[in-house]
């Protein structure tokens, strides 16, 4: 029991310290591909003969958030304004305790996740991550300003009403799977087919709730800056923003790993990978096929956001409550239908 105790810290550790250097390096590769979509050349300075192409520039702005001077105003809500930065980074990294990072089950080498075998897992990352909604309400009324104010107002109101289509577009897949364990989801693409291929319109309207949920473009509307200044966070400065920049690049590695997991096959790629191969070398290439799928979707979603325009706030609600919604109930009534039609039969 103290080995399996020290090897869950010892992950914990890992996950934290690696999710924060990815972290520092996903907004170098966004200023490069933004630089790329905008034809200019982008972070190119901070770097040496030996580090090229500017990779030094996430320490820069690292060292950059941690020395500049924390502003805290006089006329805030002090507690609830320092609580709320912690929230939303707390919330975003929970999270990733039952995400799996390669292949989980007891033949296996090593379990790559910190809480293997939750079988409620899909819940538990929509609840732990729906709670980043209370940090940005209290950062908008504890910062005492009618602009913040407005941005929390915004960001509650969407967040709410993306959450309903966000999760009934994955409700499909754990009726195929009939599991919501993460894990078991993969095993049965692996064992029948991806879940792109059979929830199509389950796979879209998570895509599009996801890019809401995390306050990416064209759905940064709580921030917006032409109406309000900058949204929630006009009145933070130094790590206190930084927080919430961590916050919104984690909500981003969290949707596109449930993405990859859920609608891409996970760590399976046909006639390559398969759930009896327990050997060490296919589990780190597994670890590798879902870390690229990841990878390949925060690409998409940079490349959304450099290239799509900012919805109006009044179109945002008309896509959630008159579009969103009544899709993703559709999808649910047509898969349970067809579910039961196929386990009446067999």
């Amino acid at each position: 029991m103290p080995w399996e105790l020290i090897g869950t810290l010892v992950k914990i550790l890992l996950v934290v310290n690696i999710a924060m250097g990815v972290v520092a390096y996903l907004i170098y590769i966004e200023r490069k591909v933004a630089a790329y979509a905008q034809d200019r050349i982008g972070p190119n300075r901070a770097g040496s003969p030996i580090v090229p192409f500017g990779l030094l520039q996430p320490i820069a702005d690292g060292a950059k958030m941690l020395l500049k001077e924390d502003v805290i105003p006089g006329y805030v809500s002090r507690p609830v304004y320092i609580l709320a930065p912690l929230i939303a980074i707390v919330a975003a990294i929970i999270g990733f305790a039952v995400v799996p990072f390669g292949p989980v089950g007891p033949d296996q080498w090593m379990n790559f996740q910190i809480a293997p075998n939750v079988n409620i897992g899909i819940l538990y990352v929509f609840a732990v991550g729906s709670l980043a909604v209370y940090g940005v309400i209290l950062a908008g009324w504890a910062s005492n300003n009618k602009y913040a104010f407005l941005g929390g107002l915004r960001s509650s109101a969407q967040l709410i009403s993306y959450e309903i289509p966000l999760g009934m577009s994955i409700l499909g897949m754990v009726l195929i799977a009939g599991s919501m364990d993460l894990s078991t989801i993969i095993n049965w693409q692996s064992r029948h087919t991806w879940g792109i291929v059979v929830q199509p319109l389950g796979f879209l309207l998570f895509l599009v709730s996801g890019f809401a949920e995390t306050n990416r473009l064209p759905f940064d509307l709580p921030e917006s800056e032409q109406e309000l200044v900058g949204g929630f966070h006009t009145e933070y400065s130094a790590m206190k923003f930084g927080m919430f920049f961590l916050g919104e690049y984690l909500h981003v590695i969290t949707v596109s790993y449930l993405i990859a997991i859920l609608f891409l096959g996970g760590w399976h790629i046909p006639f390559l990978t398969s759930p009896e191969q327990t050997w060490w070398p296919t589990s780190l290439l597994k670890m590798v096929i879902l870390m690229s799928k990841v990878m390949a979707m925060i690409l998409i979603i940079m490349w959304v956001r450099w290239t799509l325009p900012r919805f109006r706030y009044d179109q945002l609600m008309d896509l959630a409550w008159k579009s969103m919604i009544p899709l993703s109930i559709v999808n649910l009534v047509a898969t349970s239908g067809i579910v039961q039609l196929i386990y009446s039969a067999s």
